[in-house]
């Protein structure tokens, strides 16, 4: 090793915990075990003490705090289990930190519940506990309706897959010849077949004009055979469909519902007049409601068209407002954003060489959502498509799709905080660098071979 290159010595002060709010206590929170909730009573006494979680309990636990003076709480965010406390408690008054449980992690061999939350107490005492970020409650609210909408629509996909299976157990091939059976021309012929229609050419008859397969091709793929149980299988698995396409048209009104409320509080208790952008549906989930509107009225920036070509769709730009809110100022800057999204490298450095920089596996819904609108910009003839394929020939695909999403994010952003329209220019300019960049690096190569021959 250069010893050149070795660090100089340092002396440094001996760092102690600083106690930098006493008045706080800390939850272990459990779904049936107990809450175990330490807070101080004095200056050098800590009580321990465990609470039911039933909600009497859980007032119990808020009357207890006040009236030990409790100012602050910090809980780990386990499972689902600490929603109705962490609202109980901010509507008390108290502030409220949700951590994530990696950082609250206790000394090896002193797990348990007691120690767990007197850990947790400790921690928030010196002020090394950082909050978790959590949308307000309007936001909230449209969260909990938009994630339910799309778990509805995942358990609708399940029984079209059924009733595919029903109709291929049939010998009946129309999927063959139309894009999907969930369109105008496959819900037409399955209706018909429930109804007891068995002519192909009657069937074949409701096909849409804008269908390419030729009539003859249509009049033989609906030649099957007609099996009870199958048939049976059909109904049943269009009837469960039907009724999910129904309640989720019912999330639809129930979200369009909130976002009202969350603009009408904008406006004083006033609803504005809607702006008048228009988007094609080429979706096939795509919300019922105008949120293209409403998204407008509340960012104050069209979020939905991105280089031209519609990135991120009405329902991507929804899900992802409902996990963020528009209000990003508890961010930084557009990294700490992007790192919060799980975008971004988590770079590790020992002994000066990096051992690791790795995209972190975690499930995040806003995150994820930028990374299914990157996904369809893999053909995207613009500067985000270019892009994409550039990093996709360097480092694969789904480093690409990383790569893309981060960058959308970072627009997002940009929009977000300064409220103007995406200028595409900054990164054409910057392609058209990095191909000069390019072009010289070849000839540099060219001119060695040439050399060497």
């Amino acid at each position: 090793m250069d010893k050149s290159k070795k660090k100089k010595a340092r002396v440094k002060k001996i760092t102690q915990f600083e106690i930098i709010c006493p008045n706080v206590a800390g939850i272990d929170v459990s779904d049936n075990g107990g809450m175990m909730v330490a807070y101080p009573i004095n200056e050098t006494e800590v009580v321990i003490e465990e609470f039911d979680c039933y909600t009497v309990d859980l007032r119990r636990i808020s009357a207890t705090l006040k009236s030990h003076n409790i100012r602050s709480v910090a809980m780990e965010s386990t499972g689902v289990y600490w929603i109705p406390l962490f609202l109980l408690l901010q509507e008390d008054g108290f502030e409220v930190y949700l951590v994530n449980s990696k950082h609250v992690k206790n000394v090896t061999g002193r797990k348990d519940d007691e120690g767990d939350a007197e850990w947790i107490q400790k921690l928030h005492r010196c002020g090394l506990l950082s909050a978790s970020f959590q949308p307000d409650n309007q936001t909230r609210s449209l969260r909990s309706v938009v994630r339910h909408r799309s778990s509805l629509v995942k358990t609708r996909s399940t029984y079209l897959n059924r009733m595919q299976k029903a109709l291929e157990q049939m010998n009946l091939k129309i999927h063959t010849v139309i894009s999907d059976i969930d369109g105008k021309t496959g819900l037409a012929i399955i209706n018909a077949i429930l109804s007891g229609e068995r002519d192909p050419e009657k069937l074949a008859d409701l096909c849409d004009p804008r269908i390419k397969a030729s009539r003859e091709e249509i009049i033989k793929s609906l030649e099957g055979f007609w099996l009870d149980e199958h048939l049976f299988e059909l109904s049943q698995c269009y009837k469960l469909y039907e009724f999910h396409r129904e309640i989720i048209e019912e999330c639809d009104k129930k979200i369009e519902t909130i976002l009202q409320e969350i603009i009408k509080s904008k406006n004083n208790g006033v609803m504005p007049q809607l702006g008048k952008l228009k988007r094609k549906c080429n979706y096939k989930n795509e919300i019922s409601i105008d949120v293209t509107n409403y998204l407008y009225e509340l960012n104050k920036v069209d979020m939905v068209s991105v280089d031209g070509i519609t990135g991120i769709s009405a329902i991507t730009a929804l899900s992802i407002y409902s996990e963020i809110g528009d209000n990003l100022d508890r961010f930084k800057d557009e990294k700490h954003f992007t790192s919060w999204l799980g975008l971004a490298p988590n770079t590790k450095i020992s002994g000066g060489k990096i051992i690791s920089c790795r995209v972190p596996k975690k499930k995040h819904y806003a995150g994820q959502n930028f990374r299914m609108a990157a996904l369809s910009l893999r053909n995207n003839k613009g500067t985000l498509g270019e892009y994409y394929r550039r990093i996709r020939f360097i480092a694969g695909p789904q480093k690409a799709v990383v790569a893309l999403a981060r960058k959308l994010a970072v627009i997002y952003f940009r929009m977000m905080t300064t409220k103007e329209k995406y200028n595409p220019q900054l990164l054409i300019d910057y392609q058209e660098k990095w191909k000069e960049r390019k072009i010289k690096k070849l000839e540099k190569y060219l001119n060695k071979l040439k050399e060497a021959a």
